[in-house]
């Protein structure tokens, strides 16, 4: 099992910027991706950015390009995530996820961190 807790949400004015952490915990050393998600309200939930744990490849969704950075801290089992140029439809609540599989759906997730992106 890998336990993952998010941080660093909060509200925001359009324009600035948020640094979303991820801490893991437990199996970690299985662990082979871990990526960002975010669900708006009334919304399904939507990929925003992975990172490869082994070798930090990273794949970002169109609207996270050029304003996202995904990084991680293999030390501290600590992914991160930070936002630029925020705009409103960013707000959303985004979850952190792992996955042991090198394909398939992510196995573990985060309990979710809030962004509140004002006009």
């Amino acid at each position: 099992q890998v336990q993952l807790v998010e941080s660093g949400g909060g509200l925001v004015q359009a324009g600035g910027s948020l640094r979303l952490s991820c801490a893991a915990s437990g199996r970690t050393f299985s662990v082979y991706r871990m990526g960002w998600f975010r669900q708006a309200p009334g919304k399904e939930r939507e990929f925003v950015a992975a990172i490869t744990w082994r070798n930090g490849n990273t794949d970002y969704a169109d609207s996270a390009k050029g304003r996202f950075t995904i990084s991680r801290d293999n030390a501290k089992n600590t992914m991160y995530l930070q936002m630029n140029s925020l705009k409103p439809e960013d707000t959303a609540v985004y979850y952190c996820a792992a996955t042991v599989r090198i394909t398939g759906s992510y196995d573990y997730w985060g309990q979710g961190t809030e962004i509140t992106v004002s006009s």
